[in-house]
């Protein structure tokens, strides 16, 4: 059964007619199927996993061209390509380009990467002009309940297909929204999630020959992922680790490329010298995360750590949902040197959105007192929200609103 993804709408638009389509995400965010749901029975799909297919390439990636202009196709129908994993052999970027740049209406390309490392440093930027990037990430509230509505940020797109079943918040906080392991049951997505950490190290890690050494990266891995969502500390990591910091960098960068992380700046506001500003990493999936810190995944976690959790969730929400909507939106941070925080700052074109997120079902004015501060702040901010297990949206203030977690 196909499930709607929301980047379908978008890789269909009438922006991006007569541009190539690059797809980019971790392993098993559902990249394969999605294109493989948009191919039409004349279109051609290379899958660059297969060994014999990518050895092909890799010797001679003149092959590519050659064989799409003698592929059969219908009288002026565009043809339609997809390229799967192309960092596996990015010679074949230059490829495209030749092709797209021979005669731009003729193919209709889609390419698929789950890692942005080969790809920069072999062709210029990823097809500056030519293409348009998209990243799809773990399931969004938007795709995982059938009506779902937001109170902070909408988006009001149709489908004729099925959404992805709903789950509650527990399955969320330990099991994240990858689409293939969302599916399985408790004891299956466990062993799913563990197998992942060792699928990214084996496959992303050790056979890219990204890292010399796997071990002190396995270190890394875990402290990392236990450190997930906190402002980042080098010096803590390097004494508990036993690896330089510079080395840290780089660990961190490589988590960046292979899309298992983002960073989160700090929100700046005019007073500049009362912010923190060192960023915060974020994992991309929390089941992941779970995974990688070799955390128990099962509900002790939660009542143990639930505040964390949550707020950790949240942020991947925001995070999944502004790089749907483009780069004129953006999920911050924000925090002062005399303590004052906001877990979350939303950007968008109109106006910024203070959100804190706390793992209380009986909020009240206290737990939004640095919405208050941040607005006194920030003209820009006219509402703020709190975000937590509250059964229905209450109104606390004149300009802040307790909400349930499913109506983020």
């Amino acid at each position: 059964m196909y499930y709607f993804r929301l980047i379908e709408s978008l890789l269909q638009s009438q922006a991006s007619k007569n541009k190539i389509k690059v797809v980019l995400g971790p392993r098993q965010t559902g990249k394969s199927t999605l294109l493989k749901h948009l191919l039409p029975p004349s279109g051609k799909w290379i899958n660059l996993q297969e060994g014999s297919v990518r050895t092909q390439y890799e010797a001679r990636p003149h092959v590519f061209s050659e064989q799409l202009q003698g592929y059969e196709k219908k009288k002026k129908a565009q043809q339609t390509v997809i390229v799967d994993e192309i960092q596996k052999v990015p010679a074949l970027l230059d490829e495209v380009q030749y092709l797209f740049d021979q005669s731009p209406k003729e193919y209709d390309f889609y390419l698929t990467g789950s890692s942005a490392r080969k790809l920069r440093s072999h062709s210029a930027n990823l097809l500056p002009g030519r293409s348009h990037v998209f990243h799809l990430s773990p399931l969004t509230l938007w795709e995982t309940e059938e009506n779902a509505t937001s109170t902070i940020l909408t988006t009001p797109v149709q489908t004729r297909h099925k959404k992805f079943p709903k789950s509650g918040i527990t399955q969320k906080l330990l099991f994240g929204s990858l689409p293939g392991i969302y599916l399985e049951k408790p004891e299956s997505q466990k062993l799913s999630l563990r197998g992942y950490v060792e699928l990214y190290l084996e496959e992303e890690i050790r056979r890219e020959g990204v890292i010399k050494d796997i071990g002190p990266f396995h270190r890394f891995l875990e402290l990392a992922a236990l450190e997930s969502g906190n402002i980042m500390n080098l010096t803590k990591l390097s004494n508990e680790s036993g690896i330089a910091i510079t080395t840290i960098r780089h660990y961190y960068q490589v988590l960046i490329d292979t899309f298992m992380g983002y960073w989160i700046d700090s929100y700046i506001t005019q007073d500049r010298k009362r912010l923190l500003t060192t960023p915060r990493f974020y994992m991309f999936d929390l089941g992941v995360r779970n995974a990688a810190a070799k955390l128990p995944l099962n509900e002790d976690l939660i009542t143990l750590h639930g505040g964390h959790l949550i707020e950790h969730w949240v942020g991947l929400e925001l995070i999944h949902r502004t790089k749907l909507l483009g780069p004129e939106y953006q999920t911050y941070f924000w925090k002062t040197k005399s303590g004052a925080e906001v877990d979350f700052v939303l950007k968008t074109p109109k106006e910024v959105i203070p959100i804190e997120v706390k793992w209380t079902d009986k909020p009240n004015l206290q737990d939004g007192r640095h919405l208050r501060t941040f607005m006194e702040h920030e003209k820009k901010a006219q509402r703020g929200y709190i975000v937590c297990r509250v059964p229905e949206i209450r109104k606390l203030d004149t300009h802040i609103w307790a909400i349930p977690w499913n109506c983020l």
